[in-house]
């Protein structure tokens, strides 16, 4: 395993990150002992970042890591976030005000069976309430111990500023992939000036470059990927797909010529990035987390960098649009 500075946390965190998204059930169907059997491979082969949220599967996500992490807690970097919820109407809403805050945190441990957290998030900006009192909560987190560092995911580059005005932002969570760039402008070269830890979700394209899909691919009723957009991008709408999937046909090929996967090179290439300190990784079984491997201790070359640039070129897609994810 390759292991990296956490930012200016003093962390050491490995390079591969289990992410708990799919633990909440919106990904579809998974079979729970797997899981655990995955998340136990994962520690064994050195993977020391897992990565959750109230939010997923509101608590679904956080028991469940909790049961499989069981007595070997103390061997992982935990993060989880808070302050995405749904109203009686069904209808999501963001809420990082103090009480919340407090409150979240509270039922964060109680699902986690720990009494404090490595890193605690707020998982999307609430922008009705000021992020003074956010940061604030935070610092208040933190001195009751529990919780060691906080950050924030999916805030703009003059959000986090903003943040630091109050309280040290120590991490920083985003969605970075190679269909999706776009943190590349401003995020990544503030949060690397800043020193801020820097967890990429989404490191295979919700799964677009596992090179497992195929044009008759359809997604269960339960699966946010149905509705054919991910975080701003169309990568799964019915104009988009097909041409997506020939971009990772191509780049599959790449891939080959160095004896990897698709995974192993979409990884690699996440990963290439000065600003990335972790790249997350949606693991439901353990053949999946030693298939991960394959993605560390090599690297891409320059021309191969550009080679993969052209290939998106050659397909007319833009990686890197101007529209960010609100």
């Amino acid at each position: 395993m390759e292991y990296r500075a956490f930012g200016q946390t003093g962390l050491q965190v490995s390079a591969i990150g289990f992410g708990c998204w799919e633990l909440g059930g919106q990904y579809g169907h998974y079979d729970e002992s797997e899981v655990i059997t995955a998340v136990n491979r994962a520690l064994d082969v050195g993977v020391n970042c897992f990565d959750t949220a109230e939010g997923y599967g509101f608590g679904r996500s956080e028991d469940l890591l909790a049961r499989a992490l069981g007595n070997r807690r103390k061997e992982v970097i935990l993060v989880t976030k808070f302050a995405i919820y749904v109203n009686e109407q069904n209808q999501w809403y963001r809420d990082s005000t103090r009480q919340q805050a407090l409150a979240a945190i509270e039922r964060s441990l109680k699902a986690l069976k720990t009494d404090y957290v490595d890193v605690y998030l707020i998982h999307w900006p609430d922008r009705q309430t000021s992020f003074e009192e956010s940061m604030r909560a935070l610092e208040e987190i933190v001195q009751a111990g529990k919780a060691r560092f906080v950050g924030v995911s999916n805030f703009k580059a003059e959000e986090i500023d903003a943040c630091m005005q109050t309280r040290r932002v120590d991490v920083g969570q985003y969605g970075y992939h190679l269909f999706d760039r776009r943190m590349e402008r401003e995020v990544f070269p503030y949060c690397l000036n800043h020193g801020i830890g820097m967890m990429a979700y989404g490191s295979l394209a919700h799964g677009l470059l596992t090179g497992s899909f195929t044009p008759q691919t359809t997604f269960a009723e339960n699966d946010w990927r149905r509705s054919g957009r991910a975080f701003g991008l169309s990568l799964f709408t019915p104009e988009n797909f097909p041409k997506n999937l020939a971009v990772v046909e191509e780049l599959k090929a790449l891939a080959a010529r160095r004896g990897k996967t698709i995974a192993h090179l979409a990884l690699r290439w996440v990963l290439s990035n000065p600003a990335v300190s972790v790249g997350l990784v949606g693991f439901r079984k353990p053949q999946e987390v030693d298939a991960s491997l394959g993605a560390l201790d090599w690297t891409l070359s320059p021309a191969e960098m550009q080679e993969i640039d052209a290939i998106f070129q050659k397909h007319g897609v833009d990686p890197a649009p101007p529209n960010w994810v609100e």
